[in-house]
């Protein structure tokens, strides 16, 4: 690591206290990026890195409601936006209890990279609120979200700043969002994705994050010979993601056989029961208890009987692991387990899954190993699919966005293997990827000058 580089890493950290999710994600970034800040003089003479680690703006602000029961509530509301030297800030809103500024700021800069990667015209940014939907009324989540926004809509717009969805935030939630923004500004414009479908939402687009990942690890695999078909999978989570992930799989001829919630996971040797799943999590938003109840042959494990320092969903053996539930899910002892039980491919459906050990670990073993901000950038692909068609006032049919999905995908992976090609590390997809998707907002704003 040069000093350069131990200088940006450092001055993150002190100007950042407590941020650790976001000193996790620079310092994964910007120590890849050694090759090429070695061989371009002219991202360190315009203070490239020293501008790129600090956002353009944070947001912050207090969301006050009133719940069911009469009494007022108050949460935190965040909107970071990062950098927009390439398009308007994109990014989605996260409804959790851990939101907070270090969880957001890492959110935004690793989407500063990955939208670039799509090579759609978007910029990069994140927010959300440590307001947590679970157990709250639909009328209880509307008065939440329409108290966001009254805040929100001063920031946003469809050529400044376009917010989706995130974990805790679905169609209900964007739905309320937007109503609460229209009824703000008299204004009808894609200033979000993920809408519903009768009011400029895009098909593929609840399915594009899950599906993307398994695209991008049958990227990994076709250029070694290799591929899905007849093979064993883990897949964490039980969300959008999670659960489309599962169904491309078995697209396939895959067989997923966990999935995981905040509670506990399930391993299923048969192969995950899909529409049971949907039924459990998108329509009675139920733990996944129940699906040990109505199948009784599968295995459940509670999170309290995880081995200390382990998710128990990396322990079963499979060929390719798919993290699709939340940042840090994945650390070194998980990697080792993975390993030696076969796996040869990790595709990250979540935000940053692995640890930095972990990443290290997969990268030394040279499997296929599908870094984030490159595997799981379907989901913002096709919101920038669904910005192109709400600005032409059209609707492409399933098959169309699909097809697009796909090619960004196999585009994202040429691009970051390439470059990985370019800088000596054929198999290192983080550097590739980084590297690429960092040259490009770089020399966007060296082009536009020092601001």
């Amino acid at each position: 690591m040069s000093d350069y580089i131990k200088s940006i890493i450092e001055r993150v950290k002190r100007e950042n206290p407590n941020e650790l999710e976001f000193h996790q994600a620079v310092q994964e970034v910007v120590t890849s990026l050694r090759p090429v800040l070695e061989k371009e003089k002219k991202y360190k003479d315009y203070a490239i890195l020293e501008r790129l680690i600090v956002p353009d703006r944070e947001i912050g602000f207090r969301v006050t409601w009133v719940d069911d029961q009469g009494r007022v509530q108050v949460n935190r509301g965040y909107r970071i936006e990062f950098n927009n030297a390439i398009g308007p800030y994109k990014g989605g809103l996260r409804f959790h209890p851990s939101v907070k500024q270090g969880i957001v700021k890492f959110l935004g800069f690793e989407q500063v990279l990955k939208n670039s990667l799509t090579t759609l015209a978007m910029g990069g940014g994140k927010g959300g609120s440590d307001f947590d939907p679970k157990g709250k009324s639909d009328g209880e989540i509307m008065r939440f979200c329409q108290s966001f926004m009254n805040e929100l809509y001063r920031h946003i717009g469809a050529h400044t700043d376009v917010p989706a969805g995130d974990i805790g935030v679905g169609g209900r939630e964007i739905g309320f969002l937007f109503g609460q923004y229209r009824k703000l500004t008299n204004r009808f414009d894609g200033v979000f994705t993920g809408k519903g479908l009768d009011w400029g939402g895009s098909l593929v687009r609840p399915e594009a994050t899950g599906y993307g990942a398994v695209y991008f690890a049958e990227e990994m695999l076709k250029a070694r010979g290799e591929g899905l078909e007849g093979k064993i999978c883990a897949v964490s989570g039980s969300g959008n993601v999670a659960i489309y992930t599962i169904e491309k799989l078995y697209h396939l001829g895959a067989k997923p056989v966990t999935a995981s919630d905040s509670r506990g996971m399930i391993y299923d040797s048969e192969g995950i029961d899909l529409e049971l799943l949907k039924e459990i999590k998108e329509q009675k938003r139920m733990s996944l208890e129940e699906y040990k109840r109505v199948k009784s042959s599968v295995q459940y494990i509670p999170v309290e009987e995880y081995k200390q320092g382990t998710h128990a969903v990396w322990s079963f053996p499979c060929f390719a692991a798919f993290p699709s539930a939340t940042e840090n899910e994945l650390n070194l002892e998980d990697a080792k387990m993975l390993l030696a039980n076969g796996c040869k491919c990790v595709s990250e459906g979540a935000n940053m899954p692995s640890t930095l050990e972990a990443m290290d670990l997969f990268l030394r073993s040279k499997i296929c190993y599908g870094p984030g901000k490159a595997a799981n950038a379907g989901g913002v692909a096709v919101s920038g699919l669904e910005m192109s068609q709400n600005a032409s006032m059209h609707r492409w049919d399933f098959q169309k966005v699909d097809q697009k999905l796909r090619s960004i995908m196999e585009n994202i992976f040429i691009n970051s293997s390439k470059t990985a090609e370019e800088f000596g590390d054929p198999t290192n997809l983080v550097m590739g990827a980084n590297i690429a998707g960092f040259r490009k907002v770089a020399n966007a704003m060296i082009d536009q000058g020092v601001i």
